[in-house]
């Protein structure tokens, strides 16, 4: 006796979620590996260059992890109290921190010796960068002061005193070496010149800010603080460009991703939002298991780390398709392996008879050609209610088998304000639409002749039909028109980016292998031993 197939019922997508190509990215990204240190995470931040190794700051150390192994390469102890803000030099040579003692010091990440000492700020120095030309270091510290240090003179150039509470972000323009932005506490940001002594412009974020970011081109810059993230245009005078309100909690730190292409913010709501730089709008969320306060991006986005409040580091590889390739041939090969191992068994070979599921209900009926009562075991809430893509599945086969008039006619008043309650809930959803208008169609085509003798309930619902079909259509034609307007306004602001690459100049004295320690580092590494 031949078996009979059931009924493939088709898995339909859940209502609401769509799937975008950031979306199917960024799921690339594996399982977090954690890893626990003593104290919150303060800063993560990755080597520009290859193997792209990254420094995580907490406590009084900064700690350069392998992000292949997951495991801590080097250890940068030379504090004697909390480290903040470890930060490499686009040459990956030097990498510069501070600390709670009001000190920035400097150093080779390759003999781990300290090669210069800055001495000036009177608080915690939480923020430290190098500046585009590579030669000065930019500090913000908590003494309401921002600095620019000369690497070869260990002198303090400029210092800036605009602000009226704690400096805790700071930024410096990746194109044009003297222009740096500091935020504070006290929610002004301030955008200054190191050829003048006053800032140049003066902006109010309206929280305390907690970082600072420029996109790559230098013209534009973001501030965060409070739930918002704010984006400004430097070129127009400092003027408010967008606000991202994505986070329901303090926004703590920001990164790009992509090679600039995204930002990516993390909050002490778990979460770290991913927006598109073109149009800020909101492309993906990665989620977490505490209040996240640093985050770091590799280049290509071959990474991705997450300090938390809590001390765990969370450690995220972006999977490559060659890397599934080489795994899947390699359990190919192992199973020949075994199989090749197994040959020589007695058995050539085994045929495992499966045992049939049992046939539901819907599936008996369709065997015996009872198009009627298949159609009819179906309408029951308990199963059109909470899995209407049975009911539209049997629906569909029905209509393939041209036996859907045969199933609709003859039925009673009940039965058919059942039908038509069905159709009316569910015709809207993107889904079932197709199936459930040709049903709606050969509906009203077998009961044609027989609508004048309707009374009731019944009529009341094909009513409510009629007027469900006039405003799915209108519908539609708004949504077109909608289509069209925004296809115009595309067109009409269509910006090419500005992919601009900077060639940067690193004189010769300031190589890392050919400097020297200063007399003030040399010091103050012999008291820290």
């Amino acid at each position: 006796m031949t078996n009979f197939k059931a009924l493939n019922v088709k898995k339909y997508p859940k209502a609401g979620k769509v799937v975008t190509p950031d979306t199917e990215y960024w799921k690339k990204l594996s399982v977090p590996t954690l890893v626990k240190e003593f104290g919150a995470i303060d800063f993560v931040d990755f080597n520009p260059i290859e193997p792209h190794y990254f420094a995580v700051t907490c406590s009084v150390r900064v700690q350069i992890y392998n992000p292949i192994t997951k495991l801590v390469v080097k250890n940068l102890s030379r504090f004697q109290e909390t480290a903040y803000g470890g930060t490499f030099r686009r040459d990956g040579r030097l990498l510069v921190a501070g600390d709670e003692q009001g000190l920035v010091k400097l150093f080779d990440t390759s003999t781990k010796n300290v090669l210069r000492l800055f001495k000036g700020h009177k608080a915690p120095v939480h923020r430290v960068n190098f500046t585009a030309d590579l030669l000065h270091i930019a500090s913000f510290s908590d003494d309401k002061t921002v600095k620019l240090w000369d690497i070869t003179s260990e002198k303090s150039l400029h210092t800036f005193s605009d602000h009226y509470d704690y400096v805790r972000a700071g930024a410096v323009n990746p194109v044009s070496a003297n222009v740096i932005v500091s935020g504070g506490y006290d929610g002004k940001i301030n955008v200054y010149d190191s050829r003048t002594q006053q800032p140049t412009f003066n902006i109010d974020h309206g929280c305390p800010v907690e970082s600072l970011l420029f996109l790559p081109t230098g013209g534009i810059f973001l501030s965060a603080g409070g739930t918002e993230v704010r984006v400004w245009d430097i070129f127009a005078g400092c003027r408010l460009l967008a606000k991202l309100s994505q986070h329901h909690k303090t926004v703590t730190c920001l990164r790009l991703g992509s090679n600039g292409k995204r930002i990516l913010s993390g909050g002490l709501d778990r979460h770290i939002k991913i927006y598109d730089v073109a149009s800020y709008e909101t492309v993906h969320t990665l989620d977490f298991s505490n209040s996240i306060l640093s985050l770091g991006v590799a280049p290509n986005d071959q990474t991705v780390v997450a300090g938390m409040v809590d001390g765990l580091i969370s450690i995220q590889n972006m999977e490559s398709c060659r890397e599934k390739e080489r795994q899947q041939q390699r359990q190919r090969k192992h199973v020949f392996n075994k199989f090749a191992e197994r040959a020589d068994l007695s058995v050539d070979h085994q045929i495992a008879i499966e045992k049939q599921p049992a046939l539901s209900n819907y599936d008996r009926f369709l065997r015996r050609y009872e198009y009627g009562n298949c159609l009819t075991c179906v309408l029951p809430p308990a199963i059109s209610k909470f899995h209407p893509e049975i009911t539209v599945s049997v629906m569909q086969e029905l209509i393939h088998r041209k036996g859907l008039h045969r199933a609709l006619a003859g039925r009673s008043q009940d039965s058919l304000s059942s039908i038509i309650y069905f159709i009316n809930r569910h015709i809207g959803e993107q889904r079932f639409m197709r199936v459930l208008i040709d049903v709606a169609t050969i509906l009203l085509d077998v009961y044609e002749d027989k609508l004048c003798e309707f009374t009731g309930q019944l009529v009341r619902n094909f009513m409510q039909l009629s007027e469900t079909l006039k405003r799915e259509t209108a519908l539609t034609y708004n949504l077109l028109e909608l289509q069209g307007s925004l296809e115009l306004l595309m067109a009409a602001s269509d910006v090419s980016t500005n992919n601009d690459e900077m060639v940067h100049f690193i004189k010769e004295g300031n190589n890392p292998t050919n400097m020297k320690q200063s007399a003030m580092a040399q010091q103050g590494s012999i008291l820290m031993v």
